[in-house]
């Protein structure tokens, strides 16, 4: 009888074990491509962010601005932006997946110059990944307002 039920616990653990890596493996893949698109944004990076936008790409700002994957990647091209942070807080990345769609959320600190005006705030964003056949790309990002200051 114990050998038995030792048995069946192996067999669900097995059988739970490949979805349950999957889920993690797909947390920290899209964790890390976040972060790689973070970085793209701050580097200017026009042709690593086009790898990772998908091509129906949708930004909508906190204050509702709509933005394109081509509108981020002609203002990258021309540096329309001089970044100074653009930085996820270290500890705010929290990842969730459901089978092929993964949302990131965290805290994101920004300091750049644009038009001649200095910006420096910390907003919330999520980022919507999708799963397609050339891997996972960013599809629709969501930032907060402003964050009030904090001393």
């Amino acid at each position: 009888m114990v050998v038995k039920r030792i048995a069946m616990a192996l067999l669900c653990l097995a059988a739970a074990g490949p979805g349950i890596a999957g889920v993690a493996e797909d947390k920290q893949a899209v964790a890390d491509l976040d972060t790689r698109y973070q970085r793209a944004v701050k580097e200017n990076d026009a042709q690593t962010m086009a790898a990772i936008l998908h091509d129906d790409f949708v930004l909508v700002t906190g204050k509702g601005t709509v933005y394109t994957k081509g509108d981020l990647l002609k203002s990258a091209r021309d540096k329309e932006i001089v970044w100074e942070q653009q930085d996820e807080d270290p500890g705010s990345q929290t990842v969730r997946v459901w089978g092929d769609t993964a949302v990131v959320t965290a805290k994101l600190w920004l300091k750049y110059k644009a038009e001649g005006q200095q910006v420096d705030k910390k907003l919330w964003f999520s980022d919507t990944y999708v799963r397609t056949a050339q891997g996972w790309r960013y599809a629709f990002g969501q930032s907060s307002l402003a964050l009030p200051a904090t001393p």
